[in-house]
């Protein structure tokens, strides 16, 4: 008799609960999601810096960052920006609702080149939505890293996410958390100006004892990453994320090829060292 491996089909989406949601900004929700079968909601891993899949029937699909960290198993989370038919679908939806979500996918940052040395965390509007994974599983795992700092720039304090939690984290001793605005308020006390000139705050650091993230908006990464390179970080030791017209996940559909490359699978998250044998990346 022969055996047959059953394969699963890696198109086929799993059934999701919505368990919380709640306003961030304007046209941005937060959402706490997790799998109906309770197995699969415990055994679901992940990456940070990894991506879902999320669809909802006769509607659409769509890829979403992870915003949650995998040190907290069981929840998914996700920061949404309503922007077309599938976000405007998901809005409509309201706590245990169902969707369908398939992943994880995508490569997730080198966290086996973080421990043990100095982090730098820099984020811009959006980009903070999957940098939170990130930053959350360094706090969960805290002694498994050397210093943390954390600088997120957003345009005003009106478009500031996750302000209360984020505000809470500069109460924390093991983590150093700068933030900024483009454009002030009268209730804003931190700086004012773009992201870059949170740089000003870092102490002396061992550059190849130092290892830097960044996502944002693409204007941001060039800036960013110059101010990086002053501080002489190997180009192998800064990661960024880019989200680059992904659609199906596992590199069938061909949109978000570069040259032999699929943002979907080789990336989201690459070296800046990548970044230059690849200048179309950014």
């Amino acid at each position: 008799m022969t055996l047959v491996e059953v394969i699963e089909n890696p198109f086929k989406p799993k059934a999701a609960r919505i368990v919380r949601h709640y306003d961030l900004i304007k046209d941005h929700r937060f959402f706490q999601i997790r799998h109906i079968d309770m197995k699969k909601a415990m055994s679901f891993t992940y990456n940070p810096g990894q991506f879902i899949m999320l669809s909802i029937p006769g509607v659409g699909e769509a890829p979403f960052s992870i915003s949650s960290t995998p040190s907290r198993p069981g929840i998914l989370e996700l920061g949404v920006r309503k922007t077309g038919k599938l976000t405007e679908a998901f809005f409509k939806k309201k706590d245990n609702d169902v969707i369908y979500i398939r992943g994880p996918y995508g490569n997730g940052f080198k966290l086996d080149q973080m421990f043990n040395k100095d982090l730098i965390i820099v984020a811009g509007g959006l980009g903070v939505i999957p940098l939170r994974s990130i930053l959350y599983y360094v706090l969960d795992n805290r002694d498994q890293f050397n210093r943390v700092f954390f600088m997120y720039g957003a345009r005003t304090p009106e478009d500031f996410l996750f302000k209360t939690e984020f505000f809470q984290l500069k109460k924390r001793d093991d983590i150093d958390c700068f933030f900024t605005v483009d454009k002030s308020a009268a209730n804003w006390t931190e700086d004012v100006g773009v992201v870059t000139k949170l740089f000003k705050h870092l102490p002396k650091m061992n550059p190849r004892e130092t290892n830097a993230v960044v996502v944002g908006p693409p204007v941001m990464y060039k800036f960013v990453i110059d101010e990086f390179l002053k501080l002489k970080i190997p180009k192998n030791q800064i990661q960024l994320s880019l989200e680059r017209r992904m659609k199906c996940g596992i590199g069938k559909c061909g949109h978000c090829a570069i040259e032999h490359l699929y943002t979907c699978m080789d990336g989201p998250v690459f070296t800046y060292w990548d970044t230059l044998n690849f200048r179309e990346l950014i």
